[in-house]
């Protein structure tokens, strides 16, 4: 079940000692219905897809950074949904952990050497269906080094976008890889190796 930190039901602001009670808003256009997928070519919302990175720092704290903005396409047949295809392109450049000087060191050739390799790129492979939910096979390349990686993907929900006019889809996935395997070994192990990943990813229908 969807939570909300701000109720959608009435926003009641105090100025000046008047009471003021906004106008009830629409219901949000996207739900989890997956009858509302018809289906074709998706192109990734960059403004509403981002990967969230967290990795342990030193047994302390574990840590998170984004990376928002990336590109790709979805292709998706609901009669066929493990026919399912999606690259995304990753601008390695958009990495913030909110520290300027660790962002800039993460640009560097010890971590993503981003001067060399502006972007990751993750390519599917295969999708198994689990009911509304997806296991997602795939070749993730980071800094020229290509590996395996298999993303479990859950449905989040889909609708006509009301400005656009067009089908929204999205998803949530989550996965775990290794940052040694794509040649970033330093500070290991004192800082974890193991990177957890959450992929928020929008889709907008062409």
């Amino acid at each position: 079940m969807r939570k909300y930190l701000i109720p959608a039901a009435a926003l009641v602001a105090l100025a000046g000692g008047t009471v003021v009670v906004a106008q009830q808003m629409p219901a949000a256009p996207g739900t989890e219905d997956v009858s509302k997928v018809t289906g074709g070519t998706y192109a990734i919302d960059p403004g509403h897809t981002q990967i969230v990175f967290a990795y342990d720092h030193m047994g302390f704290s574990n840590n998170l950074g984004i990376i928002a903005q990336p590109t790709g396409t979805l292709t998706l047949d609901p009669k066929n949904p493990s026919a399912a295809k999606v690259s995304v392109e990753i601008p390695i450049a958009h990495l913030k952990t909110g520290v300027a000087d660790l962002d800039t060191h993460l640009m560097k050739p010890e971590f993503f050497d981003s001067a060399k390799f502006p972007k990751a790129t993750f390519v599917s492979t295969g999708v198994k269906i689990d009911g509304d939910d997806a296991e997602i096979t795939g070749n993730l390349t980071i800094k020229g080094i290509t590996k395996p990686v298999t993303l479990d993907a859950d449905f989040y929900g889909a609708g006509i976008q009301p400005m656009s006019k067009k089908e929204n889809i999205g998803f949530n996935a989550t996965t775990t890889v290794k940052r040694s395997d794509f040649g970033m070994t330093y500070g290991v192990p004192m800082v974890g190796d193991t990177i957890e990943l959450k992929i928020i990813a929008a889709f907008e229908k062409q």
